[in-house]
């Protein structure tokens, strides 16, 4: 009876040895890649300039959105609260490159060229000229 158990009991560690070597462990969670963007909320918010040099715009006419004073205003041109830049009278667009010549009491200003206090930079400028010119000019001298 001692061998009867005995040759039993080594059938079962030699079939548990089997089942150990042919046995293979899978991962727990199947592995995916990452995906981006996929929240709806997040719209686009489409800054940059609305309107290009040369076109003809209304007042009140939204020229450029911006989250940083990259673009500054000149003649005719108003800044808004979020550093919209709209045209204050009808005409003619024009953008140029200038030396910057800033209101440093602005806190945009203040915020986005603080750093370069006293230093000449050149910055871009968004101009309205009128679409019609006044005519009071003076005469200052003689050529």
């Amino acid at each position: 009876m001692f061998n009867s158990v005995l040759s039993v009991s080594c059938n079962i560690l030699h079939n548990t040895k089997n089942v150990l070597v042919n046995s293979v462990r899978f991962a727990s969670k199947k592995q995916s890649g990452s995906t981006r963007n996929t929240n709806p909320k997040h719209k686009p918010k489409h800054r940059g300039w609305k309107v290009q040099d040369g076109h003809q715009v209304s007042a009140g006419t939204i020229l450029v959105t911006q989250r940083n004073l990259r673009f500054h205003p000149g003649r005719n041109v108003g800044l808004g609260r979020n550093g919209t830049l709209f045209a204050i009278i009808p005409g003619k667009v024009m953008v140029t490159c200038e030396k910057a010549d800033v209101d440093w009491s602005h806190t945009w200003v203040q915020r986005c060229h603080g750093h370069r206090k006293g230093v000449e930079f050149y910055k871009k400028y968004f101009n309205v000229i009128p679409e019609k010119q006044h005519q009071n000019f003076k005469l200052i001298d003689l050529v």
